[in-house]
C-alpha cells in the first residue's frame, strides 16, 4: 500500500514548460513534501505537483491536525509561496488548486485534470491575463463614536439631553457617511475589473469592513486600477473611512476547483 499521496498545488499554463529547478528562488513546498515538480496535463498545460506522506497528510491524521489553526496558517503560506512562486512569471496564467488537493496517485491526479480540461479552460480563459488585488475598507476607530457630553453646570437638563441626541444623530450620519463611500469606492472600482467578488466576513467578527472584495483585472487596465485606487482612497479617508489594497495575486476567489482526496 502506498505511503505517500500525490498533491497539488496549482495548474499552470504557458508556452514554455516551467522550470522547477530546486534552487533559493523555488520555495520548497509543504513540510515533509518533496520538491515540486511537473505533471503534464495536456499542451502547454502542466500541474505543480509534490509527493507528501500519508503519516501527516492521510485523512486519519488531516482530520484531528485541522484543529490546530497555527498548524493549518503555516501550511496555507507554504501552498500560497508555491502557488505565487510559479505565478510571478508574466507568461502563465496559474489556476490555484484548494488547500489539500491530493491524490492516490500521479497517474489518478492526471486522470482527473485531464477530464476536467473542458472546466479548466473556461477558468483559464476567464483569469488569463489578469491578477487579484484585494481591498478592504474599514471605518477609522474614531469614526461614529460618540463624544460623552458631561453636563454643564449653567445647563438645564433639557438642554443636556438635547446635546446628547446631536451627538448621537452625528454618530451615526458619520457611520452612514464611511459606510457609502466604501459602497461607492467598490462600484467605481469594479467597472476596471474583469470580475469582482465580495468576501464575507469571519464568523463571529464583532467589527466587519465596510467592504472585503476582491477585483480580478487584467495586467494592461491595473496602473488605471491603481489610479482608481488612489482616489477612492482619499474619498474614504474624507468620510471617516480607510482603504487597503494588497496583490497583485493568483486568481485565488475567482477559480472554482474541487479537490480529491487520497
Amino acid at each position: 500500500m502506498a505511503d505517500t499521496a500525490t498533491y497539488i498545488y496549482c495548474l499552470v499554463e504557458q508556452s514554455r514548460r516551467p522550470k522547477v529547478a530546486q534552487n533559493r528562488k523555488t520555495p520548497a513546498g509543504l513540510p515533509g513534501a518533496t520538491h515540486p515538480e511537473l505533471l503534464e496535463i495536456g499542451k502547454s498545460l502542466w500541474a505543480i505537483a509534490a509527493d507528501v506522506p500519508l503519516k501527516l497528510y492521510g485523512p486519519a491524521h488531516l482530520e484531528e491536525r485541522l484543529r490546530d489553526l497555527e498548524w493549518v496558517a503555516d501550511i496555507a503560506l507554504a501552498h500560497e509561496s508555491t502557488v505565487e512562486h510559479f505565478a510571478r512569471a508574466k507568461t502563465a496564467a496559474v489556476v490555484p488548486m484548494k488547500l489539500f488537493t491530493m491524490f492516490s496517485s500521479r497517474e489518478r491526479a492526471i486522470d482527473d485534470l485531464r477530464a476536467r480540461r473542458t472546466e479548466l479552460t473556461a477558468v483559464l480563459t476567464h483569469i488569463r491575463g489578469a491578477a487579484e488585488w484585494g481591498v478592504r475598507i474599514v471605518r477609522h476607530p474614531a469614526a461614529g463614536r460618540a463624544r460623552t457630553t458631561s453636563k454643564p453646570a449653567h445647563a438645564t437638563g433639557t438642554e443636556f439631553l438635547a446635546a446628547r441626541k446631536r451627538e448621537r444623530e452625528q454618530a451615526r450620519a458619520a457611520v452612514v457617511k464611511a459606510a457609502e463611500a466604501a459602497e461607492t469606492a467598490f462600484e467605481q472600482l469594479s467597472k476596471l475589473a474583469r470580475s469582482s467578488r465580495r468576501r464575507q466576513p469571519p464568523e463571529g467578527a464583532t467589527t466587519p469592513p465596510l467592504v472585503d472584495a476582491a477585483f480580478l483585472v487584467k495586467t494592461s487596465a491595473a496602473p488605471r486600477f491603481r489610479a482608481a485606487i488612489k482616489r477612492q482612497a482619499a474619498l474614504c479617508r474624507k468620510a471617516g473611512a480607510e482603504l487597503i489594497l494588497t496583490g497583485p495575486w493568483p486568481a485565488y476567489n475567482f477559480v472554482q476547483q474541487d479537490g480529491a482526496s487520497t
